[in-house]
């Protein structure tokens, strides 16, 4: 790997192009689907966190934008964390989106967090449409006897008590780095990290790092540009993430990456003449339906089994 500007458009390149984990053997140089995502996943990393130390920061409430005939898509991460300053700092800028007359989606379960009184702000399908897959697979879902699970909380975790348990941890790790330093807690974070995240948590980046960014731009907002940042250098391309997630956990495939085909679907199928469209989404979504907007820039069509749920 070339750890220049033109390496690594070259490196991040070549990964776009692979449709499949068995794509990046060559590219990768290793003859195993294992070796090959971990290794994508390090040279993906280390190419996006390059290009990122040179790209300046977004004023606002950060996000980003693809244009699909002639139409702006914005697409902003949120923690979704319920504080009272994320709410504040969405509402400011979601009432500026209306005033312009924009229009405003929200992943389900955020309108009633934080849109509850905005008429204007639309709630997408996409967690409904999830559940009813889950229940074809095997006639029931996954998250039916997880307590409080429903569409306002959106209690995503499908493993509610191991996330809870791994939540703690890493509460207890962060609450002692001023006692050994930000550097210690990163790598301590980080091998609690190894022994609690299974292989299905590698692809939806539930890991010490995310938690403390997360943490962190929940009771500051500014801080999103960096949460949202740390998801694009983390996750491969969405048919990379999805074939490993579906191998290890089909279930949670369906209530993470899914979702975000799901929710570009929606905006387009529901986009007529709109100049402005903005989505207000999980962090951890952002990058998978930026890169389903791109694919209907190049040309997509609706999926001709769509219908909304």
């Amino acid at each position: 790997m070339v750890g220049n500007r033109t390496g690594d458009e070259t490196t991040l390149a070549a990964i776009r192009e692979a449709d499949s984990l068995a794509d990046l053997h060559g590219l990768i140089g290793v003859n195993s689907d294992h070796d090959a995502y971990l290794r994508a996943k390090e040279e993906w990393e280390a190419a996006k966190r390059r290009q990122q130390a040179t790209q300046g920061r977004s004023d606002g409430i950060p996000g980003r934008c693809v244009v699909v005939d002639g139409t702006e898509f914005h697409v902003h991460g949120v923690t979704h964390a319920g504080t009272p300053q994320e709410r504040t700092f969405l509402r400011d800028h979601v009432s500026r989106f209306l005033e312009r007359g924009a229009t405003v989606y929200c992943e389900q379960g955020i309108r009633q967090m934080y849109f509850s009184d905005f008429s204007g702000v639309c709630e997408m399908d996409d967690y409904r449409w999830a559940m009813n897959e889950c229940s074809e697979l095997d006639g029931e879902s996954p998250l039916d006897d997880i307590p409080g699970m429903d569409f306002g909380s959106l209690r995503e975790d499908v493993t509610s008590v191991a996330s809870e348990f791994q939540a703690a941890v890493f509460s207890l790790i962060e609450s002692g780095s001023e006692v050994y330093g930000e550097r210690f807690e990163r790598a301590l974070g980080d091998v609690a990290a190894g022994f609690l995240m299974n292989h299905g948590d590698l692809a939806i980046a539930d890991d010490f790092e995310s938690y403390v960014l997360s943490r962190e731009a929940s009771t500051n907002p500014e801080k999103l540009d960096e949460l949202q940042r740390y998801y694009h250098r983390t996750f491969l391309p969405q048919p990379l993430e999805r074939e490993w997630l579906r191998r290890h956990d089909p279930k949670l495939e369906l209530v993470s990456h899914a979702r975000n085909e799901r929710m570009a679907d929606y905006v387009v199928y529901h986009n007529e003449d709109a100049e402005e469209v903005h989505l207000i989404v999980g962090a951890a979504h952002q990058p998978g339906v930026v890169y389903y907007l791109e694919r209907y820039r190049e040309g997509r069509e609706l999926p001709p089994e769509f219908e909304l749920f």
